[in-house]
């Protein structure tokens, strides 16, 4: 017998898989997508071969509780829920691009029911202000002097929506909360409440009335995802989710801001080899020297590169780094921090396919007898 989640309920439930597809108990429909066992936590579907074992981490326990409870709304998009929260777990921002109508807005209010935490929506406009965004002082006739009024800026999740829409001037306006947690308004600083997280979602086939964001700012976010259209019986298993209510509005919460900052914490105690410090360098230093990219992954791409495969390993419910782990994270990372050459952009070269390459020449360091562990 095997712990199961209905895609279509939400609910989980013990089956014989070996019996052919399951019927689930709760709503009594048909399971007729690949299944997924819940009972040892989230298993990614990155083709990672793992010669390890899983040590006893809080730190998969929590990513397990938070990818479960998410996939009560976000159906079929198991990937790009645990490559969020290891963004998370690693202190990094999420920027989610694609279309209209895939649930990057949903994938973000989902994370915040799912964390006892603050959390603020900022709709990006042209008409957005800075003041706006961090906040201003106004004067307060009682006591004749001006009071600061935080902005929407000061959550511990905030959602910037189609960020694009927003003109570099209140664009700008998040660059300092996103590197130093903190807002500076009027001369004062004021230090945003931890565990901070930003989630800036963008479209990128409309461009009317758009500022595209500069390589700087790109180069804050930790990853960039892409969610894309569901498959067909997920797409199937969405609608029979919506026929009653909403899921997200009977989301509950199932991790606190003191377990994230402890997660956050135990990601940067995960173990890494000199070994893999020298395969992502040596990667990043490839970008550089790449003939197909005019701009390549700089310091900062290293650390977000070093940071996500301790987060991503940590999730899994290991205690060190293994080269595969930095190889499955890679086009996630880097991939909007490099720009190609228009002659290559010409000869249709693309992002990942620079990148596949990059890995598939750069050498793999062998892994010692005992392993990469401390």
């Amino acid at each position: 017998m095997t712990k199961i989640t209905c895609v279509y309920c939400g609910k989980p439930f013990m089956a014989d898989r070996t019996n052919g597809d399951p019927v689930c108990p709760n709503c009594g429909s048909k399971y007729m997508a690949p299944l997924r066992d819940t009972a040892a936590g989230p298993t990614p579907q990155f083709k990672i071969p793992t010669p390890r074992e899983a040590s006893l981490s809080p730190i998969a326990a929590t990513a397990g509780r938070l990818i479960d409870n998410i996939e009560k709304v976000i159906v079929g998009k198991h990937d790009e829920i645990l490559l969020t929260v290891m963004a998370y777990f690693a202190e990094g921002h999420v920027l989610l691009e694609d279309v209209p109508g895939v649930a990057k807005t949903m994938l973000a209010r989902a994370l915040a029911r799912s964390i006892g935490c603050d959390f603020k929506r900022i709709q990006c406009t042209p008409d957005l202000l800075p003041n706006d965004i961090t906040g201003s002082s106004i004067f307060n006739p009682k006591t004749t002097e001006f009071e600061f009024r935080p902005g929407p800026l000061f959550a511990q999740i905030v959602l910037a929506d189609e960020i694009n829409r927003a003109t570099p001037r209140a664009q700008a306006a998040l660059l300092e909360a996103m590197a130093e947690r903190k807002v500076t308004a009027d001369g004062n600083n004021y230090e945003l409440t931890p565990p901070f997280l930003l989630i800036a979602t963008q479209n990128p086939i409309d461009h009317e009335g758009t500022f595209p964001l500069p390589e700087a700012q790109l180069d804050r976010f930790l990853v960039r995802l892409s969610l894309g259209y569901p498959q067909f019986e997920h797409e199937v298993a969405m609608l029979q989710r919506l026929k009653s209510e909403h899921p997200i509005s009977t989301l509950e919460t199932v991790a606190s801001a003191e377990e994230i900052m402890t997660c956050q914490a135990a990601v940067r105690e995960v173990f890494v080899d000199e070994k893999i410090l020298r395969y992502i360098v040596q990667l990043i230093k490839a970008t550089r020297e790449h003939y197909d990219i005019n701009l390549g992954g700089s310091p900062r791409a290293s650390m977000a590169l070093l940071r996500c495969a301790q987060s991503f390993a940590a999730i899994q419910g290991f205690d060190f780094v293994m080269p595969d782990d930095v190889k499955s994270i890679v086009n996630y990372v880097l991939g909007h921090r490099l720009i190609l050459r228009p002659e290559s952009r010409l000869r249709k070269k693309t992002v990942r396919g620079v990148l596949d390459e990059i890995m598939n020449t750069v050498p793999v360091p062998p892994m010692p007898p005992t392993g990469f562990a401390k």
